[in-house]
């Protein structure tokens, strides 16, 4: 019986108790159902029809006005193409306060995009590192890192904090670091999860982006088997998108003060270790910002997050991008896991955009200003 895991990633974290999320195919559920009411596991159908969820999202969309930035719908998903224009229609309109570069090649040899965002004040200023889209299917990742471009630009003039935010420090955003699977869950398969790499002997495409980085690498929560969802790949920074952001933060590790990486979906704020059950050095530091960050986003609509290490809030694993990040340097490293907790999972509705990105922000900035007042 084959079922796509949607939470966890991977059926070593199914125990005793615990929810697990899954997609079947619909003549599965035929001998799914049956087995679970023998087995005496309860169970609920969250989406009873997928395929049309899915065409509610993606399906025959309005002609849009992509060249300009005016009518640009923040409150849709959009396409790897409309992301990319949108960014270049950025870099023209902003100069002033948008840059928009390359680190590097994916492996199907699309561009890395990476927008710089700041006020050019000053030579030398600390920065901040934001990542979306990681994992192709968690859409809401990329909307959010377009949502808070266009707060930040919006609200540059009239928001005291974010003139100070955006003076201070750079910004670093990478709309969609998984652009080959994203493009791909646009175009073959919405639950598309891993990068595209090919895999000769296996014939199975991609790694995990979020298992492949050069910590504790391919440990626990991650897998050796190359058509698996956590496949931490042949070697550390295999794929090429990881070789590149990773070498982009290794240069400027210095400048780098904060990492923060979006995925979906389970309403937290993850700081590390992932990989290992332990304390971090600067915990109270860490901590109290994300305690802080928690409460800022529930003031908007009253929504939850669990917050904690990585290891006991959501589960072990290693190779991940924000353990990666700590271990070379960036003292505070968050992944938040955005909405929900599973009614919709990975199709959260368009609906939903604006709410989830409303309340992140809130988060991110009181993050980002905490950073600013230095912690001992």
């Amino acid at each position: 019986l084959q079922v796509d895991l949607w939470q966890p990633s991977s059926p070593l974290h199914i125990v005793e108790g615990a929810v697990a999320d899954v997609r079947v195919p619909q003549n599965a559920t035929r001998s799914l159902l049956p087995f679970l009411r023998q087995a005496n596991i309860q169970y609920t159908i969250l989406i009873s029809d997928l395929q049309q969820a899915i065409e509610n999202q993606t399906g025959v969309r309005s002609h849009r006005n992509r060249r300009s930035l005016s009518g640009y719908n923040y409150e849709v998903y959009h396409s790897l193409e409309e992301i990319e224009d949108w960014m270049h229609s950025l870099n023209s309109t902003y100069s002033d306060l948008v840059h928009v570069f390359s680190v590097g090649k994916s492996y199907e040899g699309r561009p890395l995009y990476v927008l710089k965002l700041g006020k050019r004040s000053r030579p030398y200023k600390k920065a901040v590192w934001i990542d979306c889209g990681i994992h192709a299917r968690e859409w809401i990742g990329p909307a959010f890192c377009q949502w808070f471009v266009k707060e930040a630009l919006q609200t540059y003039q009239t928001d005291p904090d974010m003139r100070k935010m955006l003076t201070q420090l750079y910004f670093y955003i990478m709309p969609v670091f998984n652009v080959d699977g994203y493009h791909y869950s646009w175009t073959n398969d919405r639950f598309w999860r891993k990068t595209r790499s090919k895999n000769t002997r296996f014939h199975c495409h991609g790694v995990d982006a979020n298992r492949n980085w050069k910590v504790k690498w391919c440990d626990e929560g991650a897998s050796l088997h190359p058509c698996d969802d956590t496949y931490c790949g042949p070697f550390p920074e295999s794929e090429p998108e990881v070789k590149a952001v990773a070498h982009f933060l290794r240069k400027h590790r210095k400048q780098i003060k904060a990492y923060l990486s979006f995925h979906a979906y389970a309403q937290m704020l993850l700081y590390p270790y992932s990989y290992k059950y332990a304390t971090i050095p600067n915990f109270n530091c860490v901590e109290s910002a994300a305690y802080n960050a928690v409460n800022a986003l529930q003031s908007a609509y009253g929504v939850r997050y669990r917050y904690g290490p990585a290891s006991s809030t959501l589960y072990v694993s290693s190779g991940s991008s924000m353990d990666w990040a700590y271990k070379n340097g960036i003292p505070y490293a968050f992944a938040f896991e955005l909405r929900d907790t599973g009614h919709f999972g990975f199709l959260l509705p368009e609906t939903l955009i604006k709410p989830t990105c409303t309340e992140t922000m809130l988060a991110v900035k009181n993050i980002t200003l905490h950073l600013l007042k230095k912690c001992h």
